[in-house]
């Protein structure tokens, strides 16, 4: 990005944390859906990759339902973006009413077994809101990375965001991160990781829907270096202000195979119930980038984007790209702002919880 691109972004981000947070609740609902549904409208190029995300998870799906779901996705998308905004103005009572998980026991038991945790979870729901019901309900504090931004003042800002709820937060660079993941395992803490989207040479190569797609090895790699339990994590709305989640059954470590085969099955079982979950709520999935290898080859596209990117008759206008007003980016992505990806099997996982 040019440097006055990369000042309109921080500029955007600054009005985000700063203005939106005012908002009575009911207003910034209502804004948030507004804005949803004008970059939905627009048909631009997040909410075309969308809906081809979509027709991987929902194969069967016609062009109109696809378009459901892209607009119901795209509302999720700006609702996660209005909490988050409005996250550091939250009570800690609003905090610890904000999300409601299903098997919890899962996450205490590791942690009473002494081993550390590693929290692993898709680009579903709001990462942030868990991480702050984390702290501030369970009073569990835990560590992340943050991939290194442009401008340096938007990294600070996420930083800064971060940490006032309560998160430790790591600079994505090199591999000084995973040392210092492995520590805090090692101490008996919990590690969180966004970890469904890795576009690196290095990353794993994994069946997810039943096509090639490539995910970090961080959260695999920490567990067996460290002996942490490894747990993935699912989240999603329903129509309450309350976000839901679970914890899935913990993931094992491979009895026999080398390091490198143990990764690739322990990242394979976190794929399948990444998948479970986003099955259940794809409109919650918010994967505006692409994921699937064919994806990053045309020639070996599935003919169901075909119909994805197809504008169904009766809905929007013609594609055009959304301007970044109408779809902020997210946190952190090399492509569009969200959590970013691994770049070594030995350093990290995606971004952020």
């Amino acid at each position: 990005m040019s440097a006055a691109t990369d000042k309109l972004t921080d500029a955007l981000y600054g009005v985000g944390w700063s203005t939106l947070k005012k908002l009575p609740e009911p207003a910034a609902v209502r804004l948030g859906r507004t804005i949803a549904d004008l970059a939905w409208k627009r048909r631009g190029k997040g909410v075309l990759r969308l809906e081809a995300n979509y027709a991987r998870v929902v194969p069967d799906a016609s062009p109109a339902r696809l378009a459901e779901l892209s607009k119901a996705g795209m509302r999720s998308y700006m609702r996660y973006w209005m909490e988050s905004f409005r996250l550091p103005a939250w009570s800690k009572d609003r905090i610890r009413n904000g999300f409601s998980g299903q098997d919890m026991h899962r996450l205490t038991e590791g942690l009473a077994a002494g081993k550390g945790v590693v929290v692993a979870l898709p680009h579903l729901g709001n990462w942030d809101l868990a991480g702050a019901w984390l702290t501030t309900k369970l009073e569990i504090p835990f560590t992340t990375v943050q991939e290194r931004q442009k401008p340096e003042s938007l990294y600070d800002r996420f930083v800064a965001y971060r940490s006032g709820l309560g998160m430790e937060v790591l600079p994505h660079t090199g591999g000084s991160a995973f040392g210092t993941l492995a520590r805090r395992l090692r101490a008996g803490g919990v590690v969180c990781l966004v970890a469904d989207r890795d576009l690196s040479a290095s990353g794993v190569e994994v069946k997810f829907f039943g096509e090639s797609a490539r995910m970090p090895a961080g959260p695999a790699a920490l567990a067996q270096h460290t002996g942490a339990v490894l747990l993935p994590v699912t989240l999603w709305y329903d129509d309450s202000p309350v976000m839901r989640g679970r914890v899935h059954p913990p993931v094992e470590v491979p009895e026999t195979g080398t390091r490198a085969e143990k990764t690739a099955a322990m990242t394979q079982a976190l794929a399948d119930a990444f998948a479970t979950g986003i099955a259940e709520h794809p409109e919650d999935w918010h994967m505006l980038q692409h994921l699937w290898l064919a994806d990053l080859d045309p020639s070996k596209a599935p003919t169901t984007e075909a119909a994805a990117t197809k504008r169904p008759a009766t809905e929007a206008p013609s594609p055009k790209a959304a301007s970044p007003k109408a779809t902020p980016p997210g946190p952190s992505s090399p492509s569009s702002g969200a959590p970013p990806a691994s770049t070594s099997p030995e350093t990290t996982a995606e971004g952020t919880p």
